[in-house]
């Protein structure tokens, strides 16, 4: 019988299209990994059988990530649930969190209601105020000539190194969600606009090959939420075709292994949502 050599996460990573970092990340539950690429990780692992272990060490890896599991459920769930309620605008920012109020809806002790809060406030979308109270962060606008600077530079640079370094399998994710976006679009429904682009968006710089960017620019993209649902909003969620048309001609652009026009169309991109959105928070007196 000849012996199949063992799969590496190298294998996984080609089958699932992305870098072996990504890999990693997203197979060690890495939270700034995006929900697509996690996914497409986890069924290539599926498909080669990924984790041949000896069947000691495997016993005992699942006894221990059932034990973590359930040490950190409870954070994980609060965590992710405020966060969600945070970037989507479900809580209002500069309200007050209370850790008792959070215990008491969530049904559990504080401790990981605490471990929740240690989290959000690493990312920056809550705040502890000097009396010791726990607020939702305001939105910056002062600050955001400094995030879209970031902005614009990461998307430009995840962008050229698409055009550069992407493969058959990134371009046909891109593809679908640019058209699951121009979906989102059509039905004039924010909260998917706001998922689809940013899943757009961290699969073009999954394409670039560098997690270092795509794990910066998932973070930048995650922060801008906010502002980019008031934003989606003062049209009354009925977005310009022009945005979709953006996404299509940046695809392009990937697609013919063009980096200068991949460059120069993400910084258009970038630039044009910067214009509204200063021109949206001017009209509405926010600055």
């Amino acid at each position: 019988m000849v012996q199949r050599s063992p799969v590496t996460l190298k294998d996984v990573a080609k089958r699932a299209g992305v870098s072996a970092a990504t890999a990693s990340h997203a197979l060690s539950g890495n939270i700034r990994v995006s929900d697509v690429a996690r996914a497409r990780v986890r069924d290539a692992a599926r498909e080669l059988d990924y984790s041949l272990l000896p069947r000691s060490r495997k016993l005992q890896a699942v006894r221990t990530e059932k034990a973590m599991r359930v040490r950190g459920s409870g954070a994980q769930t609060v965590y992710e649930s405020l966060r969600r309620s945070i970037l989507e605008l479900e809580v209002t920012p500069g309200s007050p969190l209370d850790e008792a109020a959070l215990s008491e809806r969530f049904g559990m002790s504080r401790t990981p209601i605490r471990e929740a809060m240690v989290r959000l406030a690493a990312e920056g979308l809550i705040q502890t105020l000097p009396n010791r109270n726990t607020i939702v962060a305001p939105i910056d606008v002062m600050g955001l000539p400094v995030y879209f600077e970031a902005l614009s530079l990461t998307h430009r640079v995840t962008t050229r190194l698409a055009a550069v370094n992407r493969k058959p399998e990134h371009l046909e994710r891109i593809r679908e969600l640019a058209e699951a976006f121009a979906h989102a679009v059509q039905l004039e429904d924010a909260l998917e606009m706001l998922a689809t682009n940013r899943e757009f968006h961290v699969a073009i710089a999954e394409a670039g090959g560098n997690p270092y960017f795509t794990s910066m620019f998932s973070r930048l993209l995650d922060e801008g939420r906010r502002i980019l649902l008031l934003y989606y909003s003062s049209f009354e969620n009925k977005l310009p075709q022009k945005y979709v048309v953006e996404h299509d001609l940046i695809v392009k652009a990937i697609a013919a292994s063009d980096p200068e026009l991949a460059d120069k169309l993400a910084a258009d991109h970038a630039s044009q949502i910067k214009r509204q959105v200063q021109d949206y928070l001017d009209r509405a007196g926010k600055l």
